[in-house]
Parts: C-alpha cells; structure tokens; sequence
C-alpha cells in the first residue's frame, strides 16, 4: 500500500491568505490538531492547532503570522509504514502528501489511517485472538500458520511486538474461528507459550460495536 491511496479527499488544506481564525474553525470541523498549508499549490508545511492559539490577532492570514511551519510530509510512493512511522515519531494528525516537484498532492489522516490500519488486521473480521510469546529464534509465521491450518482454520492477520533488552518476542495471531482449544492444545505441543486468548462472541460483538462508535465519532 503507497501513501497515495491513503489520501483522504475530504479535507481541504489551508492556503497561506487563510485567516488564523479559519484555521482554528477547519481543525475543529475536522478533528484535527494539523493542517498543511499550501501557496500556489505548493506545499509550504503543517500548522499546529496549538501555535495558532498563541497569535492574538485571529484575523491575521498565516503568511502574515509568522506562524511556525513543520515541514513534514511523504511523496506519494512511500510505504504506509513510512506514513505511520512519521505519525508516531511526530505525534501528527495529518500527513501531507507531496510529488517530487513539491505541488501539494492531499494529506493523509489520522482517522483514514486508522480506518486502514483496521483493514489490514482484520478488526471487523468474526474470530479469535491467540497471542504467542517466543524466542526471537522461533518466529516462523510459516510453522504457525500450519499449526493453524491444522485445525481447519486460517490467520487473518498478525504482528510481532519485540521489547528492550529482550529476545522474547509476541505474536498476534488474528484466527478465522472463534473455538480455539484445539489450537491452544497444538502451540502448547509445540513448545509455544500461550500468553493470552481473546475468543469470547460476546466480547468480539462489544469490541466491535465499540470501534464502530470510535469511528462514527472520528467521522470517518
């Protein structure tokens, strides 16, 4: 997946002749603590909500601010790791989005990107959730998934968290079946150590209804 097709089309970026004031009425239509500021169609940088509280003249446009710009952005054939890496690293809301001549192509945000990141480990999907901690020796997905398959069933997704100082690691598995005993009992005969189940129906249906509420609310 490449940042281009995580634009979100919805969301107009601020021009540099934008007032403070519309600024601050855009990031709170949106939900948003960021947003690029364009000139003439070129990207010129993120704005923070919290550098525009500080200017007393809301009616001030940004160029005539001074209001302090992050120049932050990925072009349109990075990897969507790279975009939720430079989510993290900056603590952003929006990601914007430019080619190789700096024209302003759209932004990504925070909500598009969860949305995605839903997708791609399957969050709606009925199932069940084993989580594995092992030896950074053992990590073969491979193994797993025929551990898995075994019993009729198919992982929908899964990740791998390392921690500090550590050669254990913890993988996730999201499984296609909500009756996981039969594939407790082959990790277990495989040396594999169950550190948690999530399989309960009950609990799917609530974890679900929850995210759905999360999503309705970031107006996806």
């Amino acid at each position: 997946m490449y940042a281009s097709a995580l634009i979100s089309s919805s969301i107009p970026p601020l021009r540099s002749t934008d007032t403070v004031q519309k600024a601050l009425e855009r990031l709170s239509d949106f939900k948003l603590f960021h947003l690029p500021v364009i000139k003439d169609n070129l990207f010129i940088g993120l704005v923070a909500e919290e550098d525009l509280i500080e200017i007393r003249n809301p009616q001030l446009s940004l160029g005539d601010a001074s209001v302090k710009l992050l120049n932050s952005f990925v072009y349109p054939d990075a990897h969507v790791y790279d975009v939720i890496r430079l989510f993290n690293q900056l603590n952003l809301s929006v990601v914007a989005v430019m080619d190789y001549n700096k024209n302003f192509l759209g932004m990504i945000s925070i909500h598009s990107l969860i949305a995605y990141t839903s997708e791609i480990f399957a969050v709606k999907e009925a199932g069940g959730i084993i989580v594995l901690e092992i030896s950074n020796r053992n990590n073969s997905l491979a193994h797993m998934a025929q551990i898995v398959e075994a019993d009729n069933a198919q992982i929908l997704s899964s990740y791998v968290q390392s921690f500090p100082d550590s050669t254990k690691l913890e993988v996730t598995l999201k499984i296609n079946k909500t009756e996981l005993s039969g594939i407790i009992s082959s990790f277990e005969r495989y040396d594999y150590q169950v550190k948690a189940v999530f399989n309960n129906k009950a609990t799917d249906q609530g974890t679900e209804d929850r995210f759905n509420s999360f999503m309705n609310f970031l107006n996806v």
